[in-house]
């Protein structure tokens, strides 16, 4: 499967199990295995390391805590489709894991701009203070 110009993971990494679809199917929906069970150890794969641990970093849901991406394609007719569904969704999950974030530099505000707060804070006190009862 491509995930990007220069990475790939291999379809070995990758278990696909078809099992029966859960719901309303009618006559046919105790014979045929559509529905295709995923899964994908993320320890395991061939998946770079900074990758790896972006992906367990992830919160995701199909995600479980020994690392195995589990992923239930069902909302297909046929087999085929819902094969083609769970690879898509696999690799939109594993993409997420290639992008690195963007590190965050700290910042200072300029001198300019405290002296502007404080002198914004100083007109809302005389406002405030305006208001106040006259002592008499």
């Amino acid at each position: 499967m491509q995930l990007s110009r220069r990475l790939s993971i291999p379809y070995s990494d990758i278990v696909m199990t078809a099992i029966r679809a859960q719901g309303a199917g009618g006559q046919n929906v105790n014979k045929v295995a559509s529905a295709i069970h995923l899964r994908f150890d993320i320890a395991s794969s061939t998946l770079p390391d900074d990758v790896k641990e972006r992906l367990l970093a992830l919160n995701d849901h199909r995600i479980t805590q020994d690392g195995v991406v589990i992923i239930k394609a069902q909302s297909e007719r046929t087999q085929e489709a819902n094969r083609a569904a769970a690879l898509a969704r696999l690799q939109s999950l594993l993409q997420q894991g290639l992008v690195v974030p963007k590190a965050r530099r700290p910042t200072k505000p300029s001198k300019a701009a405290k002296r502007r707060r404080l002198e914004g804070k100083k007109q809302r006190g005389k406002v405030k203070a305006l208001r106040a009862r006259p002592d008499g």
